[in-house]
Protein backbone atom coordinates (compact mmCIF):
# COMPACT_ATOMS: atom_id res chain seq x y z
CA UNK A 1 0.00 0.00 0.00
CA UNK A 2 0.95 3.51 -0.98
CA UNK A 3 1.40 6.22 1.89
CA UNK A 4 1.09 9.80 1.68
CA UNK A 5 5.47 9.87 2.40
CA UNK A 6 5.93 7.84 -1.31
CA UNK A 7 3.37 9.88 -2.85
CA UNK A 8 6.11 12.92 -2.08
CA UNK A 9 9.17 10.81 -2.37
CA UNK A 10 10.65 12.41 -5.95
CA UNK A 11 11.66 14.90 -8.18
CA UNK A 12 8.51 16.23 -9.02
CA UNK A 13 5.86 18.52 -8.10
CA UNK A 14 7.95 22.25 -7.08
CA UNK A 15 11.01 20.24 -6.94
CA UNK A 16 10.89 20.59 -11.05
CA UNK A 17 10.93 23.99 -11.18
CA UNK A 18 14.44 23.58 -8.08
CA UNK A 19 16.09 21.57 -10.85
CA UNK A 20 15.74 23.74 -13.56
CA UNK A 21 17.20 26.57 -11.95
CA UNK A 22 19.81 24.26 -10.54
CA UNK A 23 20.83 23.01 -13.91
CA UNK A 24 20.14 26.73 -15.50
CA UNK A 25 22.78 28.59 -12.84
CA UNK A 26 26.16 26.86 -13.91
CA UNK A 27 25.25 27.59 -17.48
CA UNK A 28 24.30 30.60 -16.47
CA UNK A 29 27.57 31.59 -14.96
CA UNK A 30 29.17 30.53 -17.77
CA UNK A 31 27.52 32.33 -20.06
CA UNK A 32 27.63 35.56 -18.40
CA UNK A 33 30.89 36.33 -16.18
CA UNK A 34 32.80 33.98 -18.28
CA UNK A 35 33.04 36.36 -21.17
CA UNK A 36 33.16 39.56 -18.91
CA UNK A 37 36.26 38.10 -17.23
CA UNK A 38 37.56 36.97 -20.69
CA UNK A 39 37.44 40.88 -21.69
CA UNK A 40 39.34 41.97 -18.81
CA UNK A 41 42.05 39.73 -18.86
CA UNK A 42 42.46 39.80 -22.85
CA UNK A 43 41.73 43.52 -24.16
CA UNK A 44 44.13 45.18 -21.68
CA UNK A 45 41.45 46.46 -19.43
CA UNK A 46 43.55 44.83 -16.51
CA UNK A 47 46.84 46.51 -17.48
CA UNK A 48 44.89 49.21 -17.29
CA UNK A 49 43.24 49.41 -14.51
CA UNK A 50 46.03 47.38 -12.17
CA UNK A 51 48.94 50.31 -13.78
CA UNK A 52 50.50 52.88 -11.10
CA UNK A 53 50.32 55.59 -12.86
CA UNK A 54 46.62 55.29 -15.23
CA UNK A 55 44.13 57.47 -15.47
CA UNK A 56 41.73 55.30 -13.45
CA UNK A 57 44.07 53.42 -11.48
CA UNK A 58 43.30 52.31 -7.98
CA UNK A 59 45.35 49.35 -5.95
CA UNK A 60 42.01 47.70 -4.85
CA UNK A 61 41.29 46.64 -8.58
CA UNK A 62 43.36 43.62 -8.79
CA UNK A 63 42.07 42.26 -5.06
CA UNK A 64 38.45 42.82 -6.43
CA UNK A 65 38.70 41.19 -9.98
CA UNK A 66 40.85 38.60 -8.50
CA UNK A 67 38.59 37.81 -5.67
CA UNK A 68 35.41 37.96 -7.99
CA UNK A 69 37.05 35.40 -10.25
CA UNK A 70 37.92 33.07 -7.75
CA UNK A 71 34.52 33.54 -6.23
CA UNK A 72 33.09 32.75 -9.18
CA UNK A 73 34.92 29.64 -9.98
CA UNK A 74 33.97 28.80 -6.78
CA UNK A 75 30.45 29.73 -7.00
CA UNK A 76 30.35 27.67 -10.20
CA UNK A 77 31.79 24.73 -8.38
CA UNK A 78 29.26 24.74 -5.35
CA UNK A 79 26.12 24.61 -8.20
CA UNK A 80 27.54 21.59 -9.59
CA UNK A 81 28.06 20.24 -6.18
CA UNK A 82 24.36 21.65 -5.46
CA UNK A 83 23.17 19.64 -8.99
CA UNK A 84 25.00 16.44 -7.72
CA UNK A 85 23.55 16.10 -4.35
CA UNK A 86 19.74 17.14 -5.55
CA UNK A 87 19.80 14.55 -8.55
CA UNK A 88 21.36 11.98 -5.62
CA UNK A 89 18.53 13.14 -3.43
CA UNK A 90 20.93 13.35 -0.58
CA UNK A 91 19.77 14.47 2.89
CA UNK A 92 22.77 17.56 2.93
CA UNK A 93 20.54 19.01 -0.20
CA UNK A 94 18.25 21.42 1.34
CA UNK A 95 21.08 23.27 3.96
CA UNK A 96 23.51 23.31 1.05
CA UNK A 97 20.68 25.09 -1.47
CA UNK A 98 19.86 26.84 1.15
CA UNK A 99 23.05 28.64 1.60
CA UNK A 100 23.88 28.83 -1.52
CA UNK A 101 20.85 31.37 -1.67
CA UNK A 102 21.85 33.39 1.24
CA UNK A 103 25.59 33.84 0.11
CA UNK A 104 24.34 34.29 -3.58
CA UNK A 105 22.62 37.87 -2.16
CA UNK A 106 25.64 38.50 0.37
CA UNK A 107 27.97 38.26 -2.53
CA UNK A 108 26.06 40.60 -4.76
CA UNK A 109 25.83 43.01 -2.28
CA UNK A 110 29.66 42.81 -0.94
CA UNK A 111 30.26 43.31 -4.71
CA UNK A 112 28.52 46.09 -4.83
CA UNK A 113 29.92 47.62 -1.60
CA UNK A 114 33.39 46.96 -2.95
CA UNK A 115 33.04 48.27 -5.86
CA UNK A 116 32.60 52.11 -4.30
CA UNK A 117 36.38 51.66 -3.45
CA UNK A 118 37.53 52.01 -7.37
CA UNK A 119 34.37 53.76 -8.27
CA UNK A 120 33.52 56.02 -5.62
CA UNK A 121 31.22 58.42 -8.07
CA UNK A 122 29.15 55.43 -9.43
CA UNK A 123 25.96 54.48 -7.54
CA UNK A 124 26.42 51.76 -5.71
CA UNK A 125 23.24 49.53 -6.59
CA UNK A 126 23.74 50.20 -10.42
CA UNK A 127 20.53 48.63 -12.33
CA UNK A 128 22.30 45.68 -13.39
CA UNK A 129 23.33 44.55 -9.56
CA UNK A 130 19.63 45.68 -8.79
CA UNK A 131 18.59 43.34 -11.20
CA UNK A 132 20.57 40.85 -9.77
CA UNK A 133 19.77 41.36 -5.94
CA UNK A 134 16.00 41.05 -6.53
CA UNK A 135 16.16 38.21 -8.54
CA UNK A 136 18.08 36.56 -5.81
CA UNK A 137 16.50 37.85 -3.00
CA UNK A 138 12.90 36.69 -4.75
CA UNK A 139 14.66 32.93 -4.85
CA UNK A 140 15.40 33.26 -1.21
CA UNK A 141 11.88 34.28 -0.40
CA UNK A 142 10.15 31.89 -2.18
CA UNK A 143 12.52 28.55 -1.65
CA UNK A 144 13.63 29.06 1.50
CA UNK A 145 10.66 28.09 3.24
CA UNK A 146 9.94 25.89 1.08
CA UNK A 147 12.69 23.76 1.61
CA UNK A 148 12.41 24.43 5.49
CA UNK A 149 8.18 23.35 5.21
CA UNK A 150 7.79 21.31 2.48
CA UNK A 151 6.86 17.48 3.20
CA UNK A 152 8.04 16.44 -0.64
CA UNK A 153 11.33 17.99 0.60
CA UNK A 154 11.26 16.46 3.74
CA UNK A 155 10.33 12.65 1.74
CA UNK A 156 12.67 13.38 -0.96
CA UNK A 157 15.95 14.13 0.70
CA UNK A 158 16.65 11.21 2.41
CA UNK A 159 19.96 9.56 1.25
CA UNK A 160 23.24 10.12 3.44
Amino acid sequence: METSSDKLNGLSGWLILVAIGIVLTPIRIVALVLPMYADIFTDGTWDVLTTLGSDVYSPFWAPILIAEVVINIGVMGLWLYIAFIFFSKKVIFPKVYIGALLFSIAFIAIDAFAMTLVLPDEPIFDPETMKELFRSLISAIIWIPYMLKSKRVKATFTNT
